[in-house]
């Protein structure tokens, strides 16, 4: 089977490959989000910030006729005001963004895939994918429970510092659409992607 190169270092979307079966190695990228046009609609920002970290991503040349597959994603948050959420800055920017999405939230996560080939000595795309897919849930957590919270749950590097995953997971009251998007990968759609790349031939 071939190997997804992903360009993300995040170790909940590492983690979702991995309980699927889906062989890939980490790659880096050079792309800075901050440059990305914050006024853009919701889901609109999220594919950019994807297409932008694709278009930055590290890869060694290869040689002629070479085909690699590439993935890069983003996931952010909004709360009921519609007021968009990334990974918090410090604890304390961490505890105000848990108030604010304990009410009923939004996540969404866009993914870039890439089917590239190397010709005439560099990398042309030669097929891609942009999805994005939005979720809803209830992130529950007594006030009591928030420092045990942020000790062992991955909140200081998730989206929203909403990290349902592993110790997180007993917090998540509810959810409408995909759970692994809220992680950080939309797999339902991820593996029809990389199907219909060949990633699988």
């Amino acid at each position: 089977m071939r190997q997804l190169l992903l360009g993300s270092t995040s170790r909940s979307r590492q983690m979702l490959l991995k309980e699927a079966l889906i062989p890939f190695e980490v790659i880096g990228h050079s792309a800075d989000e901050e440059k990305v046009d914050r006024a853009l609609p919701f889901k609109e920002l999220l594919k950019e910030i994807a297409r932008y970290k694709m278009e930055h991503v590290t890869l060694l040349d290869g040689k002629e006729g070479d085909v690699v597959f590439v993935l890069t994603a983003d996931s952010m948050g909004h709360d009921k005001d519609g007021v968009v959420h990334g990974k918090p800055k410090d604890r304390e920017d961490a505890l105000r963004k848990i108030k604010t999405l304990s009410e009923k939230s939004t996540t969404a996560t866009a993914f870039c895939l890439d089917r590239k080939i190397f010709k005439e000595g560099r990398w042309h795309v030669d097929k891609r994918i942009e999805r994005c897919v939005e979720a809803y849930y209830k992130f529950n957590i007594p006030a009591h429970w928030v420092d045990r919270y942020l000790e062992h749950s991955w909140a200081l590097i998730a989206s929203g510092a909403i990290a349902v995953e592993l110790y997180g997971t007993q917090f998540l009251e509810w959810v409408e659409g995909s759970c692994s998007t809220i992680v950080g990968l939309p797999m339902f759609e991820v593996r029809e992607a990389l199907e219909e790349v060949g990633f699988f031939s």
